[in-house]
């Protein structure tokens, strides 16, 4: 068992405005504790940016969960001194509990239980901002909930309210289970149609080049996304700080207009249920043309932060999308072993800061690139008259070379795949043939 010393009275004044908790995780026989206590570090983290604070830690090894108690009845006695001993208002668990573990373990320790699924769901409840986040944190939220609504349950949200409890935790759990069902259904619906509403806009942009920000959370994302686009995405060193899709239009060094979408962040252990809720969310990722996957290259836990990503990423059915692998906040590793290390580990790369712009450049032009290899070239000839189209090109095409002859303007342009159909149904009456010499330079 790993433990904290006992609070000191300036430490517990310091703890009055915050709630504070004891953190269990199990260690399995055979299994790292390293890892372990990286799910503890991340369960830290999410109380903190819940509005509570981790005063103790428990690792308790195992080879089998108790389906009583989770942790067996000896633990749960000692639980019951700490709990006292550290003033604790909640203890919670890095797995998730039946309803039948929840309701032993309130009994027994008479405060919250959590597991890391409902703080998760907590912490989007406090961060959504829009009617979709909001509605897709509801369903997921009730979806959870429903086989744990309990007389218990419900005496205690009202009776302790603070993390855990937000949203529906409050206003929900008290109605009948047909009640829920029916609020469940009615949640469906509504996302369903503000998925169609999605799609149709994302139709509306479908000829123009798509890039989709995605990683794991907290790995800097946002502030990228700000950076490319010059947009005001709210970007805070907290977990989940991102729930709302965001896309903007961006310009790369080639000139080519593409567009960029930030996604809400992935974690290890999410939530199935949240994962489903927050499909036409995801959808902008899983109709992108190219993912960007923002990785936290100071992270201690980067390669198994990377490792969530993939897994995410297959269970999204998008794992075979061309993707570029960024390392960010490098300003953040002095050590020039470290930054050695992770160029021989990860060659393929790039290395930036979102915070000072190091090399940002280096990843529009590898955007750039990718939307080259993926477009074809075409030959126009332009009369003068077209400046209209001439404008439509240089904004949506690369342009390679261009003549002023005589007879118009000879051109050649590089077209991004996605702007293709457009471009050529606008300029299906100016195609002609061009001199073979002037096309082949």
């Amino acid at each position: 068992m790993r433990t904290l010393l006992p609070l000191s009275d300036a430490e517990r004044h310091e703890y009055s405005d915050r709630e504070r908790g004891i953190a269990v995780a199990i260690s399995r026989k055979g299994s790292d504790r390293h890892v372990v206590d990286e799910y503890l570090d991340e369960i830290e983290q999410l109380c903190h940016t819940a509005g509570a604070d981790i005063v103790l830690r428990i690792v308790q090894e195992r080879e089998r969960l108790d389906p009583a108690t989770f942790v067996g009845k000896g633990k749960v006695i000692e639980l019951q001194t700490l709990v006292a001993e550290y003033g604790a208002q909640f203890v919670i668990f890095d797995e998730n509990l039946s309803p039948v573990q929840v309701r032993n373990l309130q009994q027994a320790l008479g405060i919250k239980i959590l597991d890391r699924s409902m703080l998760i769901l907590d912490i989007f409840a406090k961060h959504a901002r829009t009617i979709e986040a909001k509605t897709q944190v509801e369903l997921a939220q009730l979806q959870y909930l429903y086989p744990r609504l309990t007389r218990l349950w419900t005496h205690l949200s009202r009776q302790y309210g603070g993390i855990g409890t937000k949203g529906p935790g409050e206003t929900q759990i008290e109605t009948d289970r047909r009640l829920i069902k029916e609020r469940i259904a009615h949640l469906q619906r509504r996302l369903r149609d503000i998925e169609q509403q999605r799609r149709l806009q994302r139709q509306e942009r479908a000829s123009t080049f798509r890039f989709a920000l995605v990683g794991y959370t907290n790995a800097g994302k946002s502030s990228l996304f700000n950076l490319i686009t010059d947009a005001n995405v709210r970007a805070e060193d907290q977990l989940f700080a991102t729930l709302d899709t965001t896309v903007r239009r961006f310009t790369l060094p080639s000139g080519i207009e593409a567009l960029l979408s930030d996604t809400v962040g992935f974690i290890r252990k999410l939530p199935a249920n949240l994962v489903a809720s927050f499909h036409s969310t995801l959808a902008e990722a899983v109709e992108s043309d190219m993912l960007v996957h923002v990785a936290d290259a100071s992270h201690p836990a980067l390669d198994h932060h990377i490792q969530t990503v993939e897994k995410t990423l297959a269970t999204l059915g998008i794992e075979w999308k061309p993707r570029l692998l960024v390392l960010n906040k490098i300003d953040r590793i002095a050590d020039r072993d470290q930054l050695t290390a992770l160029r021989e580990q990860y060659p393929s790369a790039l290395l930036l800061s979102a915070m000072t712009g190091y090399n940002v450049h280096s990843l529009l032009r590898r955007m750039d690139q990718f939307i080259l290899d993926d477009s074809t070239r075409l030959a126009a000839l332009l009369p003068y008259s077209a400046m209209r189209e001439l404008s439509f090109l240089y904004t949506n095409a690369i342009v390679e070379s261009r003549q002023d002859t005589p007879d118009g303007i000879a051109i050649i342009v590089r077209i991004p795949r996605a702007h293709e159909p457009a471009i050529r149904a606008t300029l299906r009456h100016l195609l002609q043939p061009v001199e073979p010499s002037f096309s082949q330079q």
